[in-house]
């Protein structure tokens, strides 16, 4: 479709009214995909950032090839429910766990994602989508989507920790997403905080914080306190609220690992805000008020502290508004070299 269209005509001033135009939130479509070990969410919208469909599936993630095909599978049946053909789709953003170096065209560091670091993997992905496409970070998307649509709007300097099957962090600064210089700002995963050599080679392939604070940590906890296997942290946190003393001694030592890894953070780019997002931001009534207590007694530095409202949805968003802006440069890009062609 054109790209502007009338949206009525100017009037109160002399001489005759002039026609209005708008941005035609239908020239074109984006599409936002986040690859998790366990779903595969994708989600289109249309020029305005209005999501007009979305789809989950249960991620095929054992292979990299078999995950790449199945990001394709989503997001061409995600078009055609919504009634759109793909060629009208301008662009794709599509996150994952890792680190993207887009010098290189690689993601590294995504251990939950078997293959996922191989070379040649975003030309792979362009290749199964078939329109221009954007790797980034899953949690810096989730920070993207706080900004855009969360508790991150109009607020200048925020964090947002990820707590999940992983743990990460994005930053914005400034107003600005920031990703370092390699891409890599937010990995907070690998900061030495945990009761753990840091020496150890496995901390240096996973991260001794995420080893001990993502879910794999909390059911290694919660089976050293002698709970009954097999154990998840969903069944730990349910557990803790049906009163359970030995779960509850496990959210109590989530709880201060947590504390500990914003008191780590925040003296370095003193956020006004932190968002708490992933699993845990569907257990604030748990954890919100033991991480506020733990950072109180042991930072003198305290941010304001929130539970996502975005929750699973936050990194769709993310990548959506991220595909959005890449969109809109593109379309505005050609309509001004059709229009100076035109006056040239």
């Amino acid at each position: 479709g054109r790209l502007v269209r009338p949206a009525g005509r100017s009037s109160g001033g002399k001489g005759p009214s002039a026609i209005l135009y708008e941005l035609n939130p239908r020239a074109g479509w984006v599409v936002g995909i986040d690859v998790g070990r366990s779903v595969v969410r994708a989600a289109i919208g249309d020029l305005n950032g209005d999501i007009v469909a979305r789809r989950n599936e249960r991620a095929r993630a054992s292979k990299a090839d078999t995950l790449i095909s199945q990001i394709g599978e989503v997001a061409h049946a995600l078009a055609r429910e919504a009634g759109i053909k793909w060629k009208q789709v301008t662009f794709a953003t599509v996150g994952s766990p890792g680190v993207f170096e887009p010098s290189r065209g690689l993601v590294s560091l995504a251990h939950n994602l078997p293959g996922w670091g191989r070379h040649g993997l975003v030309e792979a992905v362009e290749r199964e989508l078939g329109t221009n496409i954007a790797f980034e970070n899953d949690v810096n998307l989730a920070t993207v989507g706080e900004q855009w649509r969360g508790l991150g709007k109009d607020v200048s300097n925020f964090v947002y920790l990820h707590v999940g099957t992983g743990v990460g962090m994005g930053l914005v600064l400034n107003g600005e997403l920031y990703r370092g210089s390699t891409g890599a700002a937010g990995e907070i995963g690998y900061l030495p905080l945990a009761a753990a050599d840091p020496h150890d080679p496995a901390n240096r392939r996973r991260g001794a914080l995420e080893s001990a604070l993502g879910a794999k940590g909390v059911v290694e906890a919660a089976s050293s306190s002698g709970m009954s296997a097999p154990l998840t942290p969903k069944k730990v946190l349910a557990a803790a609220r049906k009163g359970d003393e030995r779960a509850r001694k496990v959210v109590a030592l989530v709880a201060e690992r947590i504390a500990l890894a914003i008191a780590a953070v925040v003296p370095v780019v003193d956020p006004e805000l932190v968002i708490l997002g992933g699993g845990i931001a569907r257990n604030g009534d748990l954890l919100l008020e033991p991480i506020e207590r733990e950072l109180r007694a042991i930072s003198p530095f305290l941010p304001r502290l929130e539970m996502s409202a975005l929750g699973e949805d936050a990194e769709l968003h993310g990548a959506v508004a991220l595909s959005l802006q890449a969109a809109q440069d593109q379309l505005f890009a050609r309509t001004r070299s059709k229009t100076e062609g035109v006056v040239g």
